[in-house]
């Protein structure tokens, strides 16, 4: 245990560091701090998009996920890099130019600027928007990484999230959205590292896919049927909900933030190659380990510490990882997963920092000290709902990834594209996306078709049911 301690704490002071050695090239202004001045490489900034998209949701939600229901988990993987992989290749290049066109920093900010100027009502709805769901989104986070320090040491959920959180004021006040950057690119390595060691690890125990597939099939023949029981509407809706999934993308102003602090817009072509490369042989390791971790766990209740945590299964990385790899190598593990969620988590913070300061309240807009301020307040938010929130870290990413989704992503698809966004037909649209996603989340439904798609498809549905009746109003017009 004293081994893995010591490997723990040195990873992550080394990638903390990692992180905080950007103060060596910031400069004191509000672009560099949420920005990093436009000058990250391609390869840089997909490894950093990549880390902060799979980072909690990948390690704990993903691997629980798998464990829980099985292989069918693979039509989420399927569905979102389908959607993902469009988003690259016909939406990434347009928001890239944009920005650096328009000279924007933050994603509302080019959501809500078109050829008319900005619309101030969309400009503060969409920063709404993003400090609330980014929070949650940042919360999740923090609970994530807890989960690493509570198997380690046993300590409580809430002291892992405190300490997360004093790591991301260190991160932030080091380089901002550089410091984020920087840390992504070491936390990339170990992450894959980690993933292959347990794999590994697994393999070694149980045996090859054959051997696994017989395991499960003793455990629950349920974890290896390929469709899942409750698909109300069909499987063709249920992997279209993971696409939507994917395509909402856009709608994240923390992963969309590193692909406008890219260094020019044609390197979109050589980072969605990196991207790629790192993240689907990750997720496919994902679903794997949470499948090993069932047949060498298949009971996780009254295990140490699972009762501190809303769902046991969500400890299936951590307790499989001590149960499998050897002591230095647990270290290595859970460090890289403390690091992973935390600087996610930070990026989150910083995001919503900048949407205080650039968009709600412009007059701080050269302010670099009310940067720094507005990342201390969003962080006592997200700290807040880490602490007092009962939903588990995969319900909270996948609420907050479709919240932002259905409201910022149609929007912003529609303005790209340079379609008219009058500030009320924005709002409608919005205000659609939000509602069907809250409405279908407690629907019940939400297992047979992923709440993006209905939410997305309600607010471009809102948008061109407007736009229509203002044509057949402007028609009717009589001519003078």
């Amino acid at each position: 245990m004293t081994v893995t301690v010591v490997t723990f704490v040195v990873v992550t002071i080394a990638v903390t560091m990692a992180g905080a050695a950007s103060v060596i090239g910031k400069r004191e202004t509000t672009e560099d701090y949420l920005l990093a001045s436009r000058s990250i490489p391609p390869w840089l900034t997909a490894l950093s998009t990549v880390a902060t998209n799979n980072s909690g949701f990948m390690f704990i939600g993903m691997i629980a996920a798998s464990y829980r229901v099985g292989i069918e988990t693979v039509w989420m993987m399927l569905g979102w890099i389908i959607g993902d992989a469009i988003a690259w290749w016909r939406l990434y290049p347009r928001l890239r130019a944009r920005s650096g066109a328009a000279g924007t920093i933050t994603v509302t900010a080019i959501l809500a600027t078109g050829p008319e100027g900005p619309r101030r009502s969309l400009v503060v709805a969409a920063s709404a928007l993003t400090f609330i769901f980014l929070g949650v989104y940042a919360a999740a986070q923090l609970k994530a990484g807890s989960t690493a320090l509570h198997a380690l040491f046993d300590w409580h959920p809430a002291t892992g999230v405190m300490i997360g959180a004093v790591i991301v004021i260190l991160y932030s006040f080091a380089g901002g959205i550089r410091a984020d950057i920087w840390t992504d690119a070491a936390q990339s390595a170990i992450m894959f590292v980690s993933i292959v060691l347990i794999l590994t690890a697994g393999f070694l125990e149980v045996g090859g896919p054959g051997k696994l597939a017989t395991q499960l099939q003793a455990l629950d023949p349920a974890l290896l049927s390929v469709w899942p029981e409750n698909m109300t509407f069909g499987p063709v809706l249920f992997v279209a909900g993971f696409v939507f999934a994917g395509l909402g993308t856009l709608g994240q102003p923390h992963l969309m933030t590193r692909l406008i602090a890219m260094d020019h817009t044609s390197g979109i072509r050589h980072a969605r190659v990196f991207y790629f490369l790192w993240f689907v042989p990750f997720w496919a390791a994902c679903i794997a380990v949470g499948l090993y971790a069932r047949a060498v766990l298949p009971d996780l209740s009254g295990l140490p510490g699972t009762d501190a945590v809303p769902d046991p299964t969500e400890l299936a990385l951590p307790l499989v990882t001590m149960e499998l790899l050897p002591d230095i190598f647990v270290g290595l593990a859970l460090a890289g997963l403390f690091a992973a969620t935390v600087s996610t988590a930070d990026s989150q913070i910083i995001l919503c920092s900048g949407v205080i300061t650039q968009d709600m309240m412009p007059r701080w807009r050269e302010n670099y000290l009310a940067s720094k301020l507005a990342t201390g307040a969003v962080l006592a938010l997200a700290l807040t709902v880490a602490l007092m929130a009962p939903e588990t870290v995969f319900d909270l990413v996948l609420i907050a990834w479709s919240g932002l989704a259905a409201t910022l992503g149609p929007v912003l698809f529609l303005r790209l594209f340079r379609y008219p966004m009058p500030s009320g037909t924005g709002l409608a649209a919005m205000a659609a996306g939000l509602a069907a996603v809250i409405l279908w989340h407690n629907s019940g439904h939400d297992d047979a078709v992923f709440k993006a798609l209905p939410g997305i498809l309600a607010a471009f549905a809102a948008y061109a049911a407007i736009r229509w009746v203002h044509t057949v109003r402007k028609r009717r017009q009589p001519i003078r």
